[in-house]
């Protein structure tokens, strides 16, 4: 029976030939996928250990002991040595910017020009203004004078709270309690808190309060968090 094989054949070898065209077609979708992620390098050294970084680096300008502010220095070359950069700080007319990049362009403690592929690649942040180790105890005494306010008007549990509260806004963002963004506080409630606060039953109870009293003694509102 020749004839009813024949269409049989056509058939297949159709089938064959359309399988062979979806295989062939694979790779395309395959590169775009692959394609997709061309902000990577945006996430090359992610926020977190850029936040880390200037808060060491602030810890250590404003640390008495040289032992210590070494400490700081080395702890900070040892996180952003994970993600193959290093830092150093600058100084011209504006004040004082930290620069972190990655330690390829250096060669013997040294930039090299010819090593900066991408000067995107570099993250800056600027240590002076609110930030400065001259003005951040001015930073500090103001938000103990708010944990005082909440403790005179809300009691010493809503006041140990807020005293870690101006903990974590002076020593990781030196900046006031008030001027803690919605992420900001988000990060202080589930990492912060967790990692350096051991607070009790009561106090974990009622830290969204404590918080939101912090921010009526500056006469601020807190931001949705």
């Amino acid at each position: 029976m020749p004839e009813d094989q024949t269409p049989t054949r056509d058939r297949r070898e159709t089938e064959e030939a359309a399988s062979a065209e979806d295989a062939t077609a694979e790779p395309a979708i395959a590169e775009d996928a692959t394609a997709e992620p061309e902000h990577v390098e945006d996430e090359e050294l992610p926020g977190s250990v850029v936040d880390h970084a200037e808060r060491l680096t602030r810890l250590a300008r404003e640390a008495v002991d040289e032992g210590e502010a070494a400490a700081y220095r080395t702890d900070r070359e040892e996180t952003l040595a994970e993600h193959g950069f290093t830092a150093r700080v600058r100084e011209d007319d504006t004040g004082e910017t930290l620069v972190l990049h990655p330690d390829e362009w250096l060669d013997d403690g040294t930039i090299r020009p010819d090593r900066i592929d991408d000067t995107n690649r570099a993250v800056e942040v600027s240590l002076s203004g609110a930030g400065d180790p001259d003005d951040w105890q001015d930073v500090d005494d103001h938000n103990r004078a708010l944990v005082e306010a909440v403790r005179e008007n809300h009691g010493d549990v809503h006041a140990a709270n807020a005293s870690v509260l101006a903990d974590f806004a002076g020593n990781h963002y030196a900046k006031p309690i008030e001027d803690l963004t919605a992420t900001e506080l988000r990060e202080f409630e589930t990492e912060y808190v967790p990692r350096n606060a051991w607070l009790d039953d009561e106090g974990t109870a009622v830290l969204r309060e404590s918080v939101r009293y912090a921010f009526d003694a500056a006469k601020e509102r807190v931001p949705d968090w």
